[in-house]
């Protein structure tokens, strides 16, 4: 979404893919690339025998390379996606990191539907090496415009 503007990378946690971030990017479509792929296994991706997080953030970075972006993102890490963020601004040049950790408000009833996790026994064994929250978190569906607002506010 959107054509110009800093990237936006989305990460969702295990189990739910990047659906989860729909309501979040229709907010963003303003200043900002909004870029939420689907972790391998997740959604439209194919599944992997095994998924280290060292991996991931070449294929992260390959993705954004070939999407031309020229600017360093800001990297938004879901639940578990959380230390995937983290670890990725630590190998390469990112905005910022935000990481979505914590519950704020209530998710309406409406956007409920994205916070449904995916449960497959084949997908966990394939993230077994991953740390887990106890409990899945969604700000960014309980106020997503104000979520946005927060992304935005680190627009230059």
């Amino acid at each position: 979404m959107g054509d110009f503007g800093r990237p936006v990378l989305l990460l969702h946690g295990l189990t739910f893919d990047r659906t989860m971030w729909w309501p979040l990017a229709a907010e963003l479509t303003r200043g900002c690339t909004v870029v939420a792929p689907d972790l391998p296994g997740h959604g439209d991706s194919p599944a992997r025998d095994e998924i280290s997080i060292a991996g991931l953030i070449r294929d992260l970075a390959t993705l954004l390379n070939r999407l031309d972006l020229h600017r360093a993102p800001i990297v938004v890490g879901h639940a578990s996606a959380a230390r995937l963020a983290t670890a990725f601004a630590e190998t390469y040049a990112t905005h910022h990191v935000q990481t979505v950790d914590e519950m704020v408000g209530e998710v309406p009833e409406y956007f409920r539907p994205y916070t449904e996790p995916r449960h497959d026994k084949a997908l966990l064994t394939a993230y077994a090496s991953w740390p887990w929250e106890a409990e899945a978190v969604f700000p960014h569906l309980a106020d997503p415009a104000g979520f946005a607002g927060d992304i935005q506010a680190l627009l230059p």
